[in-house]
């Protein structure tokens, strides 16, 4: 087969993309349930008061590291032209220091551990984001857009589960986490062989990336910054808010909430990269996402009760994870250069992490004097902009 048509033509076994997206829904498993639930939960039984205070400092701290380790280990695997051992170690590495999270309380120990584990972590997620840029074609980013739906969906549902009243006791619940990590990674490292796609490593070593490709990359990275944003506070203060709308709203509740909303998008997710992978239009679902987060937000910001708060989260919920899943795989049509694949995706992941050093400040800055509702209007502003940007591009 001539190599110029292998880009028409090739196409990754459906064997390797479920086994790449049970991967996924390992790499978020790793850390959904502790820092959306359990670390959280821990915090305010040894904070107390200061809870907020602490948990903000930790999302601040955990997030440069997460930044650092991203793309530095990113960069690592593209330079080692391997990414099955990175995955191992940082797998193997943030499960051990997962297991000692509950033994921690004091502060300043604690930040410290979750600044580690944050580092182990992006050993494990830099370089198996890269992998599907290697080895997925573009005709079947979409699909693989869908897939990685299950990713937070599964999160969410194991956060639910180690949660759930006498179900698992509470000294086990971070254990379940890790053995859940490695049944859903292992696999794609022990079993996982991808067709080789060397038309997706090809480069012009030296060569510059033309000037739309560049503003396709920055209008691609500032809308997801802008929805991350939103998402990442809902993450980190969801339990928070639901309280805030009715004292003494139930953790498990909270987490099932999240499962149930994440597990629904995943047919969505599906469903509409399909249909962008079939009529080649990979923008236009990203853009109606981020208008329908946007909107979900504002029904938010004025629920008068649970009930309304709860449709306005869905709404948002639904509208972000579909936008996240999509946006992940679509990422990979944009940027221009193979062999920096791992480094570029770790610096695009900032989009991931700057957030979670935006929002803690936001957070306190609005919160306490104005209300959630306040903070959910600037959100809703900023998933709108997003919402024109990629309006913008050529689709």
């Amino acid at each position: 087969m001539p190599q110029d048509s292998l880009p028409d033509t090739a196409r990754q076994s459906t064997r390797f993309l479920y086994l790449y997206a049970l991967a996924a829904a390992g790499g978020s498993i790793a850390y959904i349930p502790l820092l959306t639930i359990l670390l959280p939960v821990h915090v305010t039984k040894t904070a107390g008061e200061s809870a907020l205070n602490l948990l903000s400092y930790i999302a601040f701290a955990g997030a440069i590291s997460a930044s650092l380790a991203n793309i530095g280990f990113g960069w690592a695997s593209d330079i080692s032209g391997t990414r099955r051992p990175w995955i191992a170690v940082g797998m193997l590495l943030s499960c051990a220091l997962l297991l000692t999270v509950p033994m921690i309380t004091q502060p300043a120990a604690l930040i410290a551990l979750i600044v580690c584990w944050q580092f182990a972590l992006n050993m494990m997620l830099a370089p198996l984001s890269a992998w599907a840029g290697d080895v997925v074609p573009d005709a079947q980013k979409g699909m693989l857009g869908g897939l990685m739906a299950l990713a937070p969906a599964l999160g969410a549902l194991s956060g639910a589960l180690v949660t759930m009243q006498g179900i698992i006791p509470d000294d086990q619940r971070l254990i379940w986490v890790a053995a859940l990590v490695v049944i859903l990674v292992g696999p794609v490292l022990l079993f996982g062989r991808p067709v080789t796609m060397p038309h997706l490593m090809q480069h012009d070593v030296g060569s510059s990336p033309p000037q739309e490709s560049k503003n396709a990359v920055r209008r691609m990275w500032v809308a997801r910054l802008l929805v991350q944003i939103a998402e990442a506070s809902l993450f980190a203060f969801l339990l928070m808010w639901f309280r805030s709308v009715e004292p003494g709203f139930a953790e498990n509740r909270a987490a099932t909430i999240f499962a149930c909303v994440l597990g629904a998008a995943v047919g969505f997710a599906l469903y509409i990269g399909r249909w962008s992978d079939r009529h080649n239009r990979p923008i236009y679902p990203l853009a109606i996402c981020s208008a329908m987060a946007a909107l979900g937000l504002l029904v938010m910001a004025v629920a008068p009760d649970l009930l309304i708060a709860i449709i306005g989260y869905v709404t948002f919920g639904l509208a972000s994870s579909i936008f996240l899943a999509l946006h992940s795989s679509q990422t990979l049509r944009v940027l221009p250069q193979p062999a920096r694949r791992g480094r570029d995706l770790g610096l695009f992941n900032l989009t991931y992490t700057v957030p979670s050093l935006i929002m803690p400040w936001l957070t306190l800055a609005l919160v306490p004097v104005y209300g959630f509702g306040a903070l959910f209007v600037l959100l809703a502003v900023l998933a709108a902009i997003a919402c024109w940007l990629l309006l913008k591009m050529p689709d």
